[in-house]
């Protein structure tokens, strides 16, 4: 695909250009809660345009050795409707794949990327539950259990993932905005603590090596969630020792301010949940790392406080250095890796680890104006 598509791609993706007025109006709009049947809405929703399946996890091997990881499968609905005789290879919908692994003893990170038409057969995702997949990447659910696979001559993934809490519900019953003007918002669940097995290679080790340790999954989909005067995006996954697991995104706006619609959700040890307001979090940053590749400077190490849960962590990534260029597929340059830290929750003293991604550092919105 042409650099020019990409890009158009990317400003479409993430809401930044409008559609045409007749074609704006096709897509279903986020304008409040919905009737979640599941698991169904595990699965592809095509009437909105934009949709992704957000896999990260903490992983240790049978010597102790740490390792993160990302999965992510990203829908992106080019045209609403379709002709009765469009062929298989008419493209509705675009489909986007992230993969990467951080190897945290050999201080190394590895990442890949790929991009295809629905078409046939390459890539899709069931409308039932989840089931998406792009070549030989894939995320699928019976039952309660998920099973990822992802393979390349350089990385390679088999997992197992069950959760141990239910799901979570963000913002109002899983209606999170993103911003103030109508329609500015999306869908957002997630299974927040999901015990993990299985094995996982890159080109640093000759044989794929057993693993085991916590997962989290992501689900959103809209049609226009951000605005243009927002520049990027922090957001943070944290799995306490405590079990307690922590949310949050905050928007970046051009002014240097953070858009209010930004929140959070905290996760107890028994699974219930609870909205956080912007103003019930405080993230600092502590630290900074510039790329040698991009020039992006990125925050590096954070001191992130919820007073009312008596939370006030200090995090920093395992690895300095987990930055994906993705001009490939999404066209952008972003920061997303594997972290960790201690500090305290509900006054008691815990670590945590966890993921956060970074975007907007490497120019505004990676890059792309």
């Amino acid at each position: 695909m042409k650099r020019v598509s990409l890009l158009i791609l990317f400003f479409v993706l993430f809401g930044l250009v409008a559609l045409p007025a007749e074609g704006k109006d096709e897509w279903s709009q986020v304008r409040g809660p919905r009737s979640w049947i599941f698991p169904q809405d595990h699965g592809a929703h095509p009437e909105y345009r934009t949709e992704w399946w957000y896999f990260t996890g903490n992983l240790r091997d049978d010597a102790g050795s740490q390792y993160g990881y990302q999965l992510t499968f990203f829908r992106q609905g080019i045209q609403e409707k379709i002709s009765e005789e469009a062929s298989s290879w008419d493209i509705r919908d675009l489909y986007l794949a992230h993969f990467a692994i951080t190897d945290v003893s050999k201080n190394q990170f590895r990442s890949t990327e790929r991009i295809s038409r629905g078409g046939p057969g390459l890539a899709g995702a069931r409308t039932d539950g989840m089931g998406v997949w792009l070549l030989n990447w894939s995320a699928r659910m019976k039952g309660s259990m998920i099973s990822l696979a992802a393979h390349t001559s350089r990385l390679e993934l088999k997992l197992e993932l069950e959760p141990s809490k239910p799901l979570v519900f963000h913002g109002q019953k899983g209606f999170s905005k993103k911003g103030p003007g109508e329609g500015q918002a999306s869908f957002y669940t997630s299974f927040t603590e999901l015990e993990t097995r299985g094995s996982l290679k890159s080109d640093l080790n000759r044989s794929p090596v057993a693993v085991k340790g916590k997962s989290w999954f992501d689900h959103e989909f809209g049609s226009n969630q951000l605005s243009a005067n927002q520049k990027g995006w922090d957001w943070f996954s944290l799995h306490f020792s405590d079990r307690r697991d922590l949310m949050i995104y905050l928007l970046r706006l051009k002014d240097g301010s953070v858009e209010p619609a930004s929140s959070g959700t905290l996760v107890e040890h028994d699974g219930t949940s609870g909205h956080l307001k912007l103003a019930e979090i405080s993230v600092s940053v502590l630290d900074r790392w510039k790329s040698p590749r991009s020039g992006g400077e990125y925050p590096s190490r954070w001191r992130i406080q919820v007073p009312s849960a008596g939370i006030d962590l200090t995090v920093a990534p395992t690895v300095s250095d987990q930055e994906l260029n993705t001009q490939n597929s999404t066209g952008i340059i972003y920061w997303e890796g594997a972290v960790t830290g201690k500090g305290t929750s509900g006054e008691k003293a815990v670590s945590c680890d966890g993921y956060v991604e970074l975007t907007g550092y490497a120019g505004s919105l990676g890059g792309m104006f």
